[in-house]
């Protein structure tokens, strides 16, 4: 071979069989934009699907027809009827004495809640003592227990108390509700372990007590779980039909989540169904409004942290 020969070198320029049948996907922009529109494509089946009952349940809360039986899907005839007699019509089923019986229970049940979820969790972070990774572990075992276990012997306890009748229903259901509140405590713990002991201790260097580094330090920065809490704690009661339906006996006891059952039973039902997406729309405000307001305190209390 002379000197002067070169070696040669391979083509990259030359479309292999492969390339040359499919173009198309070795583009990284064309493959990226068809993943982009099969994705929102996707996104947007799951939300039409999510948003129709939406949709229905707050057209049928409207609609002329108070019966469940409809010619069309949607309702053709709308009225405000079936939120006018949901508060005015109240000599079957008063549902204005069980949104407000419910709203009491619901409140007192998350400001209880709250507090006995905050105070475990920082002992249980904060504070070293004998059994605490005995009591930390038999907690955990109890939590994986579904909660209706233990309806009956709920009852016959509250029975055995006379909490079953009048006022004591009340006083009853926000027993139950938040008794167990503080075994709750281990995603409220995890955040407070987060926050360094280096801030405590310049808390008890500067004079103040354990109540103050609480009150003062930890509940501050802890915010955004207490918004989470706050919900959290709402919803139970406010949703909850087992306990309920175990505790309360008559309509003057009864929760929204019994009024709502009450309105599809049999002898309502024709009557009542439309009436039942009005109230179904209806105790869905308070939720909404509550986690409008605590979004709030969760935005700021973030800022907060990142400016910090």
């Amino acid at each position: 071979m002379s000197s002067n020969a070169q070696t040669a070198t391979p083509r990259t320029d030359i479309a292999t069989p492969e390339s040359a049948s499919n173009p198309f996907w070795h583009d990284q922009r064309k493959r990226r934009i068809v993943g982009d529109v099969l994705s929102h494509l996707l996104l947007a089946v799951l939300a039409v699907i999510w948003v129709i009952p939406i949709v229905w349940v707050v057209l049928e809360s409207f609609n002329k027809n108070p019966g469940p039986y409809n010619e069309t899907f949607f309702p053709t005839e709308y009225t405000l009827d079936n939120y006018t007699k949901l508060f005015t019509d109240t000599h079957i089923l008063n549902f204005p004495r069980m949104f407000m019986h419910t709203l009491v229970i619901s409140i007192v049940v998350c400001l209880i809640s709250v507090f006995f979820v905050l105070c475990v969790a920082f002992c249980m972070s904060r504070m070293r003592f004998r059994f605490r990774k005995s009591f930390m572990n038999i907690v955990l075992v109890l939590g994986m227990f579904p909660g209706i276990m233990s309806v009956v012997v709920i009852y016959f306890i509250l029975k055995s108390l006379g909490l079953t009748q009048g006022v004591g229903v009340t006083v009853a259901l926000i027993l139950v509700y938040s008794a167990g509140a503080g075994a709750g405590f281990y995603v409220m713990k995890g955040y407070m372990d987060t926050i360094p002991m280096s801030l405590d201790e310049a808390a008890y260097l500067d004079g103040c007590t354990r109540w103050q580094v609480f009150t003062k330090i930890i509940i501050p920065v802890c915010k955004p779980m207490l918004v989470y809490q706050a919900l959290t704690s709402f919803l139970g009661p406010w949703l909850d039909f087992v306990m309920a339906k175990a505790i309360a006996r008559t309509q003057d006891n009864y929760t929204v989540a019994l009024g709502l059952y009450q309105m599809l039973s049999r002898e309502y039902l024709n009557d009542w169904f439309a009436r039942f997406a009005a109230a179904a729309v209806i105790i869905s405000v308070p939720i909404a409004i509550l986690f409008i307001v605590m979004q709030r305190f969760y935005q700021e209390s973030m800022s907060g942290a990142v400016k910090g």
